[in-house]
């Protein structure tokens, strides 16, 4: 899950976005839409990094069709020390 973290907020050039994106998610789990107006980022680049974090299991999602609600992942959670470090790194 280490690897996976880095290299989906640090390895790519939508990284910071993703990184972004979890740590809104860490704070209190949202829609595309709540994540695209609170981090000032269009709706469909909001969905393409949940996809992407969706799709390395770094987030999960509930099962309705619309206002999907995000949240970080149980295996997430449990590398919580790692995604703190991408973050800073990120922010350093």
């Amino acid at each position: 899950m280490e690897t996976v973290l880095w290299q989906t907020l640090a390895g790519t050039r939508g990284g910071p976005n993703r990184a972004r994106i979890l740590r809104a998610l860490d704070n209190r789990p949202r829609n595309a839409n709540q994540l695209a107006e609170d981090l000032d980022l269009a709706y469909n680049t909001v969905r393409h990094h949940l996809d992407v974090l969706e799709d390395n299991g770094v987030v999960t999602s509930s099962d309705a069709d619309y206002g999907t609600i995000y949240l970080p992942s149980d295996r997430t959670r449990a590398h919580w020390d790692t995604v703190e470090t991408v973050l800073s790194q990120l922010e350093a």
